[in-house]
């Protein structure tokens, strides 16, 4: 569930937005000044902030900057009641990714907010991840965990076990396997070099009777995701 801070001293305001929005469905938390949204900040973290810019404390830019370096993934949207372009443009400069003017129409706001969510959900990049709760493979960034604890892997080892992943269950011929792995330095891997490799694997992945890479005699290698023996 998507959750959604208010600040916004306008106590009438803040609670007919926190109705409607909850009504869509939404986590809904509000603040009617600075210091309790950075209270609340501090202590959970929110999708989305509506940020009215006049505060009775502060200013909505002013929190703005403290929200974006802890919490670079919330959306700030900024409730203003000033539409001049100049405070457009700080708006954004401090991190927020769009403003609506007040007056405005709860509905609108609605609508909008279920805009923003969907275009981030639509372009938000997707985690090139492996986790069946034991084996924890994170291709990206080239982070890999057995059991909560770090397993060094070499550039090679990841690209083998992206390409397991990528493949389940599917029989990976050692053909396919030796033109697929071209190390860092585009260095032809050889078949003494695919069968140490594989071993080296196993031993850093398989434990407790898990299997995750079964050889299939005379043809290859199959990822099994860790089923037991």
């Amino acid at each position: 569930m998507k959750q959604i801070l208010i600040v916004e001293d306008d106590s009438l305001l803040n609670k007919t937005l926190a109705y409607n929005l909850a009504s869509d469905g939404y986590e809904v938390m509000a603040a009617l000044n600075a210091k309790n949204a950075e209270a609340k900040l501090t202590t959970n973290e929110y999708d989305m902030v509506l940020l009215d810019i006049n505060l009775p404390d502060g200013n909505g830019f002013e929190l703005c900057k403290l929200i974006k370096p802890e919490h670079p993934d919330t959306v700030v949207l900024f409730l203003t009641a000033n539409d001049q372009e100049s405070s457009q443009i700080r708006g954004y400069e401090v991190g927020a990714i769009d403003y609506i003017t007040k007056p405005f129409s709860i509905v609108a706001l609605q609508k909008k907010v279920k805009a923003m969510f969907a275009m981030l959900e639509h372009h938000k990049p997707l985690q090139d991840i492996f986790d069946n709760g034991k084996l924890f493979l994170d291709f990206s960034e080239q982070r890999a965990a057995l059991n909560g604890k770090p397993i060094s892997m070499s550039a090679m080892e990841f690209k083998m076990l992206n390409l397991f992943c990528k493949n389940p269950k599917r029989v990976l011929t050692r053909q396919l396997l030796l033109e697929k792995l071209w190390d860092i330095d585009e260095n032809y891997v050889d078949e003494h070099t695919l069968t140490t490799s594989i071993s080296r694997l196993r031993s850093k992945i398989e434990v407790d009777g898990d299997i995750y890479i079964k050889t299939v005699y005379g043809m290859g290698y199959q990822w099994m995701g860790g089923e037991q023996k």
